[in-house]
């Protein structure tokens, strides 16, 4: 053990200044992140290397830009009135059909998460919306505040953007391409299941009144309401299926151009107010990035990311997937970021003979589970706030069982990444896209069929 100590001291010292900085001085992740980083580098003898410091800090700089253009477009559509517009359409069209709502309200509620990258953006806002429809169709407080965390948490992990996976692949030297399909299969099913998990025994065709639902703003602008949706979806899909016509933007403009065309398609609003209270939204998030790549950066400096590669290489492979369902999510309760840097890099290196994609979205959905890990919680705690229950640890109990379903699921996912690298980048995409049409298709059916099996409601929605 002797030859790995020069290596495992810095490596020790910046995980003690990282914990005593965030618990004992109860100073931002952010700033621990900093700390524990120059800690490391002089213990290390590197004095402190203003040099990979700085390029540390700058090494998620696409990140940073997707997460506060992202945040500007989030905010900016939220002021439109289009997200209030959607919620109230779904649940007006659908409030006789609570299955097919409660599938619809979860995918909605993830979409925020899915474009910020954030499940705090997600239960703050989406989920904000959501929560008084699931409540009106009888879920109880705790069940709809276990929802929304849990959506927030899955629309993290959910493409388009995904910052654990950017975090680790910006550790292994890995773009940002590909993600998409898996990162849909790990998501959606296990959304759709957690929703009807949660909800589908208390939920009931509702009366629903008005003053339930969040006003619609369609008759007053039409459809250009929906043209800064609609645009980023058209972007987004064609730039990758359509390349020849649709030029390679990047995320981070396309949110920027959908961004600039919002004020001008729904509810009026002040702009640059949106932009900055979205930046100040984001900055949390921003700086944490920040501090996850200095981190990294001074690891690998010392040698400590290799000495953790190492001891993990060496585990029997039953060990290394308890490892990661235990380590990543509790890593997590300080920050998911966190753990999917500190803790993911290493594990996509102990299993490069699997498809680096795959085990990078597998373990950043493990990693995500530490935003329902006290004693931060961020998504449950949120949550707790959103559905106005003071004790966030009732809201807490009902997210066990689908975190832990979640954690099996991940690493089921890894354990079985041969099958799904022959699947989801199998040559005939046709018949790939076919399976894949003919799995929605039937779970619609089986949704609809338990729809049959729902109580009516009488009434329905009143305009």
């Amino acid at each position: 053990m002797t030859e790995y100590l020069p290596e495992l001291w810095p490596l020790l010292a910046m995980v003690g200044a990282f914990v005593i900085g965030t618990f004992a001085l109860k100073l931002p992740v952010s700033i621990s992140l900093v700390i524990a980083s120059v800690v490391g580098a002089a213990v290390g003898g590197h004095g402190i290397p203003l040099r990979h410091l700085v390029e540390g800090t700058l090494g998620y700089l696409d990140a940073l830009l997707i997460i506060a253009t992202a945040m500007v477009f989030m905010r900016m559509i939220q002021a439109s009135g289009l997200l209030d517009t959607v919620a109230y359409s779904m649940t007006a069209r659908l409030h006789h059909r609570p299955a097919s709502l409660l599938v619809l309200m979860m995918l909605f509620a993830m979409s925020a998460g899915m474009i910020t990258g954030s499940s705090t953006a997600a239960v703050l806002t989406t989920g904000a919306i959501v929560a008084p429809v699931f409540m009106a169709l009888g879920i109880s407080r705790n069940k709809t505040g276990a929802i929304i965390a849990m959506a927030g948490i899955f629309g993290m992990i959910a493409p388009p953007v995904n910052i654990p996976v950017m975090i680790i692949g910006g550790g292994v030297d890995m773009p940002y391409i590909g993600f998409t399909l898996p990162l849909l299969v790990i998501t959606v099913p296990l959304a759709v299941v957690v929703v009807l998990f949660l909800g589908l025994r208390e939920a009931r065709a509702a009366d629903i009144e008005p003053h339930m639902l969040p006003r619609s703003y369609h008759e007053e602008y039409g459809l250009k309401l929906y043209l800064p949706l609609i645009l980023l979806v058209v972007l987004i899909v064609g730039e990758q299926a359509l390349p020849r016509i649709v030029p390679p933007l990047g995320m981070p403009l396309i949110f920027a151009i959908c961004a600039a065309v919002t004020p001008f398609t729904g509810r009026p609003f002040q702009a640059l107010t949106a932009s900055r209270e979205a930046i100040g939204a984001a900055l949390p998030v921003m700086g944490i990035l920040a501090g996850v790549g200095m981190f990294l950066q001074i690891m690998a400096l010392t040698g400590g990311r290799g000495f953790m590669v190492s001891m993990l290489v060496g585990l029997p492979l039953a060990l290394l997937y308890l490892s990661i369902g235990v380590s990543m999510p509790v890593f997590g309760a300080v920050s998911a970021y966190g753990s999917a840097s500190i803790l993911g890099v290493p594990f996509v290196l102990a299993l490069l003979g699997s498809n680096e994609i795959l085990v990078a979205s597998a373990l950043s959905l493990i990693a995500a589970m530490g935003d329902l890990m006290p004693p931060t919680a961020l998504a449950g705690l949120f949550a707790a706030q959103v559905v106005k229950q003071p004790n966030y640890f009732k809201v807490m109990k009902h997210c066990l069982a689908p975190a832990g379903f979640t954690i099996v699921a991940g690493l089921a996912f890894i354990a079985t990444a041969g099958f799904w690298d022959r699947f989801l980048f199998w040559d005939n995409r046709l018949g790939m896209w076919g399976i894949l049409a003919g799995v929605v298709i039937l779970v619609s059916g089986l949704v609809l069929l338990l729809d049959r099996t729902r109580p009516k409601g009488e009434k329905g929605v009143t305009a």
